[in-house]
């Protein structure tokens, strides 16, 4: 039941979009925030940035993975001269080492790990500096709404002239000088 609760607004959204007048005044356009980040020298540094830090820490988790392998290299070489007890404690350090390694990946590249945490500290400046010259663009130009073509939203279809992807690289201060294939 609680999956719900937006049909009720969906449906009040449709009818003020709908109501005469209402929808000649929208202004719909949008951008294409892929386009614009590729654009952008800050971008390619902060992805050198973090590629320069997933290196260091795959390179780290290599290392920690191949110890584990030698740990178990050796437990099997030696395991019939092991006792029962040593037997144990040696698979117990392996488990632990293996487990050492599954936290670490966790900790560098899980979903809250510190790659992501490093990427949206590094890009979360240029996000607002982008969106805040996709609000510029918008108000100067009277736009009412403005989606990103590279984001989930799905486009079936967009005329070009409603893209504003290479007037907000204008407002950041990028060249566009016409090779771009964003509108205008």
């Amino acid at each position: 039941m609680k999956k719900f609760w937006y049909f009720p607004l969906l449906a009040m959204i449709g009818l003020c979009l709908s109501a005469p007048g209402a929808q000649a005044q929208q202004k719909i356009a949008y951008v294409d925030s892929d386009y614009i980040l590729q654009r952008l020298p800050e971008y390619q540094t902060i992805q050198n940035q973090v590629n320069r830090l997933m290196q260091e820490w795959e390179t780290e988790l290599k290392k920690k993975k191949e110890e584990v392998d030698e740990l178990f290299r050796e437990y099997q070489a030696r395991e019939l001269l092991y006792t029962n007890e040593e037997r144990r404690r040696k698979r117990d350090e392996i488990v632990q080492a293996e487990e050492e390694v599954e936290r670490l990946r966790v900790k560098y590249f899980g979903p809250e790990g510190e790659l992501f945490q490093q990427q949206d500290q590094l890009m979360r400046p240029l996000q607002e500096r982008i969106l805040g010259a996709i609000e510029e663009v918008a108000t100067r130009d009277g736009y009412d709404f403005v989606f990103d073509k590279s984001g989930d939203f799905v486009f079936l279809f967009a005329r070009e002239q409603y893209n504003l992807s290479d007037r907000v690289l204008e407002e950041l201060g990028i060249d566009v000088d016409g090779a771009g294939r964003g509108g205008s």
